[in-house]
């Protein structure tokens, strides 16, 4: 199989049309959080249970993230019924600078994606919410 393009062409051209904000960013947001903001953890459901997630954000695996936002979807959930602005991770900022790139094509304009995922925010010293399971 012969590709066009790869992860990484697909991530950088993404990277050049969006937003991404950094640890430091993400924690002054964290601090004065409310439920306009809305911090998406689009990692895979064994990568949050392993791992924990950034304290305050919503799961959603990266495959339902379309049919969630959409208010037209029967998948859609009211956690952003009042969102003014969505954060998107992901574990190295790849999968979320893809989604955010996507939900802007969705016509979405106030997203951002954390540079460098949960792997920086972890390095950064962000705090972690641990699965309770």
């Amino acid at each position: 199989m012969n590709l066009k393009k790869g992860y990484k062409q697909l991530v950088a051209e993404a990277e050049q049309q969006i937003q991404a904000i950094d640890s430091s960013e993400l924690k002054a947001r964290l601090e004065n959080l409310d439920e306009s903001v809305v911090i998406i953890d689009l990692r895979d459901v064994r990568e949050v249970k392993r791992e924990g997630k950034i304290a305050g954000s919503l799961h959603i695996p990266r495959g339902m993230l379309e049919f969630w936002v959409d208010p037209d979807s029967p998948y859609y959930r009211t956690e952003f019924d009042k969102a003014k602005e969505l954060v998107l991770y992901c574990n190295k900022g790849w999968r979320s600078a893809l989604a955010t790139q996507s939900l802007q094509n969705m016509g979405i304009e106030n997203i951002v994606h954390l540079k460098g995922g949960m792997e920086q925010w972890q390095k950064d010293g962000g705090a972690v919410e641990l699965n309770k399971s």
